[in-house]
């Protein structure tokens, strides 16, 4: 998770915020949150947070609740008390054993294709090798 002293911003737990929350830097979200969120940095729903939104961010961790799909440009960290409804699309994605999910997960990789293209280009270009190689 972020380092309390690199966090720009944080919604505290008992607190309440409904609305568009747009930040140039890292959030932390303790209490409950309602609306849109999009950051440059990291987002981190904490243990209490219970956030109903779709996110996007670099990197996410969720030790909370989320219910809306999270799109990060990095990294997506689901901690072992995290709950989520909703889909999830990054290039790296850990999940802890006790999660609680349902939503489809798309891993982008490393690459600047889209998944689908990509391993379907893979498997055909396996299978070609294979029938160009059966036909010497």
């Amino acid at each position: 998770m972020a380092a309390k002293d690199s966090l720009n911003s944080t919604i505290g737990e008992g607190s309440s915020f409904e609305g568009k929350f747009y930040i140039s830097g890292s959030l932390r979200i303790d209490g409950k949150f309602e609306g849109e969120i999009k950051t440059d940095d990291e987002l981190v729903v904490g243990e209490s947070g219970k956030v109903k939104t779709n996110i996007e961010a670099r990197s996410v961790v969720v030790a909370g609740t989320v219910v809306g799909n999270i799109v990060a440009r990095e990294d997506v960290k689901l901690l072992e008390t995290a709950k989520v409804l909703g889909d999830i699309i990054a290039p790296a994605i850990s999940i802890q054993r006790g999660v609680i999910m349902q939503g489809s997960i798309k891993i982008t990789g490393s690459g600047k294709k889209d998944p689908r293209s990509a391993v379907e280009e893979s498997y055909n270009a396996n299978s070609l090798a294979r029938a160009v190689d059966k036909s010497k």
